[in-house]
């Protein structure tokens, strides 16, 4: 049983039989029922038929019979995703294989994850998922086909401030942009943008990084996973700053931005750019692309996007700045050969919100709330080599999506050009949801008010497939007078999805296969989220082909590592949640098997005194 169950949770009624009288005596066990086997679901589904194959594996199943009976055990499960893991391993453990074998032809590498660790301190406090503190998660395959796995927290300047190693112990300083305080200093707590870098992982030009979404990102020592210290990437690149709109420094938001800087720079200690977690690799011209906000960004409507792309020494080779004015946000984005391209998530101030969470009475977060003024997406082609482009079409009007979308991340685009290079074609593959869906108070069910994870907030559905996080195919055909956008559910897949990744070696290049998490839809009480299930999309078949992990466990995002020259040759990485055994396992799935009986290569089982909390992204590393 785990002993560091660290969010506080509100159980549903359960019978008096099943009431834990404290949050660290969390017993789901009575709700099992096991049968001898698991049912693992594939599903393929090719113009519009769909064929369902089941298959058995060797681990155990819990079957609910009763709804009331799910609901229950679904919330329990879903705080088992978010229980704090407050150890860490310096020294490589072996994980156990399980089930088959890491593969003769297996690369030499190691597959990074982060992700939060701790969700509440030793003093009463608790903290959004976004908000707490990164664990990096290392799984290092060598030549003997063994598999070492190893975690620590990043020590950033937040993580050095709020934890004791001496007595190992946490007192949350910081609110975060999510997140209050309990224990700590409420009002006039101007701690606010606590870089966690807990984000999103690289390793490029011999360096492994740790990103968060408001802050330069953390070096960190591959091997050891040793902390080396904060690097900054974006700040002090302003000297080659190709700024090619500016529309703000003379009118009344000019001044705004100005009286703004000191406050936002110098009392909540903001970066005045904040480098986003999302990074692309241009694989043709072999550069790291990454993109950053200005701080004031949050609360005016005006919105500056900075690309710097970087050789694989990281160095700086090219600078560009857009400023666009809209109140916008992104989290992910898409490039191509001749553009940077911004799905427009817009937003608005919320002053009532801005009062409260400047003095600390409600997160920063409370300041903004998403804007559905229009019912069409804005999407911004932003010239990367303008000099190069024959398409000399203005940038500052945006194609508008037939749809109200909130992109949340991004799988590949690329680009084709027709008529000698004057009209150019455009495919994206990405997940959004409906501004409905997505809201900022409440991401991942967490309500600041009570510390406290409610799943059914990640589940609502208002009956349309649009509306929860779901795949698309974006395509777009522009030239110089004219754009067109169409936009259509990816393979007509109506399962909630997120997290669409391919083959690194085709970014930004033309790609056959997508793939994704998804929801098999078969709990009751957890249709949507969490995800239960790998999908494997052709895009020009249309055929879909999934995995699914089985009763009562959850997958997070699969991570693709090449191992030939075709497409789809290559294994995915995803890491199991089994919730119902309070364990992690590392899942190896053949590529090309997906959709059949064969396609789980391998299961390694992380300790279960070292399980930890659903991670966000990771990163596969080639050993050169």
């Amino acid at each position: 049983m785990l002993t560091n169950l660290c969010l506080q949770i509100i159980p549903p009624k359960l019978p008096s039989s099943l009431q834990s009288p404290a949050v660290h005596r969390v017993h789901p066990s009575p709700l099992t029922k096991t049968t001898p086997a698991a049912l693992s679901i594939s599903t393929s589904v090719d113009d519009n038929r769909v064929t369902t194959t089941s298959y058995n594996t060797n681990f155990p199943i819990t079957s609910h019979n009763d709804v009331v009976e799910d609901s229950t055990a679904a919330f329990w499960d879903y705080q088992f995703l978010f229980v704090s893991q407050r150890s860490e391993t310096a020294e490589p453990v072996t994980l156990r294989v399980i089930d088959g074998a890491v593969p003769a032809d297996f690369p030499i590498g190691t597959y990074y994850l982060t992700g939060p660790g701790i969700f509440s301190d030793d003093h009463g406090s608790t903290v959004h998922p976004l908000d707490g503190h990164g664990y990096l998660r290392a799984f290092v395959f060598d030549s003997s086909r063994e598999v070492n796995f190893m975690a620590r927290y990043v020590q950033t300047e937040a993580q050095r401030e709020e934890h004791d190693p001496e007595t190992g112990t946490w007192r949350f300083a910081y609110r975060g942009p999510f997140s209050v305080l309990k224990g700590g200093q409420k009002l006039g707590n101007t701690k606010v943008m606590k870089n966690v870098a807990n984000t999103s992982v690289l390793m490029w030009g011999g360096r492994l990084l740790c990103l968060w979404e408001g802050g330069d990102p953390y070096e960190i020592e591959s091997r050891t996973l040793n902390t080396i210290g904060k690097l900054e990437v974006v700040n002090g690149c302003d000297s080659i700053s190709d700024v090619v709109y500016n529309k703000v420094d003379g009118d009344a938001w000019g001044l705004a931005v100005r009286l703004l800087r000191p406050i936002l720079y110098g009392v909540f200690k903001m970066p005045p750019k904040r480098m986003l977690s999302h990074y692309k690799m241009d694989t043709r011209r072999n550069r790291l692309l990454t993109v950053s906000c200005n701080a004031e960004d949050m609360l005016l409507p005006c919105s500056n996007f900075t690309f710097y792309e970087f050789d694989s020494n990281f160095k700086l080779l090219h600078q560009r700045e857009f400023q666009i004015p809209e109140h916008l946000m992104i989290h992910d984005w898409a490039f191509t050969d001749s553009y940077y391209i911004i799905f427009a998530n817009r937003i608005k101030l919320n002053v009532l919100g801005a009062m409260t969470a400047v003095s600390g009475l409600s997160p920063m977060i409370e300041a903004l709330s998403v804007n559905p003024g229009k019912m069409t997406t804005p999407i911004y082609l932003l010239p990367r080599f303008p000099n190069e482009n024959k398409i000399k079409r203005d940038w500052r009007v945006p194609l508008e999506a037939n749809s109200q979308l909130w992109l949340l991340h991004v799988g590949n685009a690329y680009q084709t050009l027709e008529d000698n290079g004057n009209k150019m074609n455009i495919q994206i593959h990405a997940s959004a949801c409906s501004y409905q869906w997505f809201n900022f108070h409440k991401l991942f069910g967490y309500d600041w008010h009570n510390g406290k994870l409610d799943p059914s907030i990640m589940n609502l559905n208002q009956g349309k497939i649009d509306t929860l996080p779901h795949l698309l195919q974006v395509s777009i055909t522009v030239d110089a007078a004219n754009g067109n956008c169409e936009v259509e559910t990816q393979n007509k897949w109506s399962k909630s999805s997120d997290f669409p990744a391919i083959n690194p070696a085709f970014s930004g290049t033309k790609n056959t296969y997508v793939y994704a998490a998804t929801s098999s839809g078969s709990r009751p009480a957890l249709p949507h989220f969490p995800f239960d299930t790998v999908a494997k999309l052709n895009v020009v078949t249309k055929s879909v082909h999934t995995w699914s992990v089985g009763s009562r466990r959850f997958i997070g995002e699969p991570t693709f590592v090449p191992i030939g020259t075709e497409e789809d040759d290559g294994y995915l990485l995803i890491i199991e949640y089994a919730v119902s055994v309070q364990k992690c396992y590392l899942v190896i799935l053949n590529a090309k098997r997906i959709g059949e009986t064969d396609a789980l290569v391998a299961r390694l089982e992380v300790p279960k005194h070292l399980n930890f909390p659903l991670g966000f992204h990771g990163f596969w590393a080639a050993s050169n």
